[in-house]
């Protein structure tokens, strides 16, 4: 059986560029028949189209019959009968896309002029367009010998619509039958630049990044942000709802991204543990306080002055406890009348009613108490007291602690947390058993940490 049969034993059919010398044409048809191929006198639907490539006749049949929806009517230089011939089977148009040929560039460091025909010839016989410039060509081919072959492999190797290959990839496409890339049009020869990660981080990334760290370590001074432990956490969530992101890269390039941008980086994490502040506590959006916010400040009534020159808390005032701002304020217990000593006679004429004591000279006539006879119980004297003194001791209710107060308090206790902290973050669930789980696993993950 001859070589221009199809895989069912059909003969194929050729058209002959007609204005092509005869000798060459008669040539054509011996070889063609003899082989048991048929030349057909019309432009057949499947078959083969032998022109002379580069002249007026041959460009006008391709523009006439090109169509993409005859994708097996195939235009091959006349020279690819006998190429078949000595191949001893059909050169398969693997150089086709859509009915049209690919365009090639042979680059000029393919220097020996007889290679550069060979390749010519090949790229032909197998449907492509050799002539193409760098503009046009979709694959561009170079000796990889030369040193210009890296440059241009970095030229193109971010433009998708252009390859870089080897001047053998000709012949190893033909030799497999179809047409393939190696994927060095796409690699860097020189490998990754240092520094450079695998995948580039795009803003996204670094987002997603900051809020996790935000939510595990939202203050920098707890440390345990370089560590390994909370990135390997991180990856082991991939596959959960939420987490897609995280499979982009492994923990150690997480881990690398922060430690090289711990300065910038740092300050969006702040900005989002601080990110919803609603009042003067501070509280955010993970439930922590801001380290900076500091001690609130207690407001002081104006005390007034009793007749005996000593301040007293103001009618109704409590001295602030520790539980002010979550205890509802109740009336406060009228203290034991304290007893009053005896009225003074009236200042003499000439002594001034508002004489006070200067130094060391004797109290005025109107402060000194009236001798008690012995015998008689003295009466209760109140000693002389600083504002502290008279803020812790005064009377005050008893801090009530409700027992959600109390649980909240063995929350912090047990897992080394302010109650303030654990405050926040069960005002957000309302859930202790919740909020027990939360800080139990912070804990955990605190510790594990080198």
């Amino acid at each position: 059986m001859g070589i221009f049969t199809d895989p069912a034993g059909a003969s194929v059919k050729f058209f002959i560029q007609r204005d092509l010398p005869d000798d060459i044409q008669a040539h054509l048809k011996d070889v063609i028949q003899a082989e048991e191929g048929i030349v057909d006198t019309k432009v057949p639907i499947k078959g083969y189209i032998l022109i002379q490539p580069r002249t007026e006749e041959g460009n006008r049949l391709k523009a006439c019959w090109v169509n993409a929806d005859r994708p097996e009517r195939y235009f091959v230089p006349y020279t690819w009968v006998d190429a078949s011939k000595e191949a001893g089977k059909m050169i398969p148009q693997i150089f086709v896309k859509d009915g049209a040929p690919i365009k090639m560039r042979i680059h000029s460091s393919i220097a020996n002029l007889n290679s550069r025909d060979v390749i010519g010839n090949r790229i032909l016989h197998a449907g492509g367009d050799p002539s193409a410039t760098d503009e046009e060509a979709a694959v561009i081919l170079a000796d990889p010998d030369t040193d210009v072959y890296g440059e241009i492999v970095r030229h193109y190797q971010n433009d998708p619509f252009k390859a870089v290959e080897s001047h053998l990839w000709v012949k190893k496409c033909i030799d497999r039958g179809i047409m393939f890339y190696s994927g060095t049009a796409y690699k860097n020869p020189g490998g990754r630049r240092p520094g450079d990660e695998r995948t580039a981080f795009t803003e996204d990334d670094e987002a997603n990044l900051c809020t996790w760290i935000a939510a595990v370590i939202p203050y920098k001074e707890s440390g345990g942000r370089t560590g390994n432990k909370i990135y390997q956490e991180l990856v082991s969530r991939a596959n959960e709802p939420g987490y897609e992101w995280v499979a982009r890269h492994t923990w150690q390039s997480w881990r690398e991204r922060y430690k090289k941008n711990a300065t910038r980086l740092d300050q969006h994490i702040a900005a989002l543990v601080n990110l919803g502040q609603t009042g003067p506590i501070g509280k955010a959006q993970f439930g922590y306080f801001r380290i900076s916010e500091g001690k609130q400040k207690t407001v002081r009534k104006r005390k007034r002055k009793t007749e005996s020159n000593d301040e007293v808390p103001a009618e109704g005032e409590v001295a602030p406890t520790q539980y002010a701002a979550s205890v509802p304020a109740t009336p406060q217990q009228a203290p034991e009348p304290i007893q009053q000593p005896q009225p003074q006679p009236p200042p003499t004429p000439e002594e001034s009613e508002w004489r006070i004591k200067e130094g060391h000279a004797p109290p005025p006539n109107w402060a000194k108490r009236e001798p008690v006879p012995e015998g008689l119980p003295q009466p209760q004297k109140r000693h002389k007291t600083s504002d502290g003194f008279i803020n812790q001791y005064a009377p005050s209710p008893a801090p009530i602690v409700y027992p959600i107060e109390q649980a909240i308090n063995d929350i912090a206790n047990e897992f080394q947390f302010t109650p303030a902290e654990v405050h926040v973050f069960y005002d957000k669930t309302g859930d202790l058993e919740n909020t027990r789980n939360r800080f139990a696993k912070i804990r955990m993950l605190i510790n594990s940490m080198p």
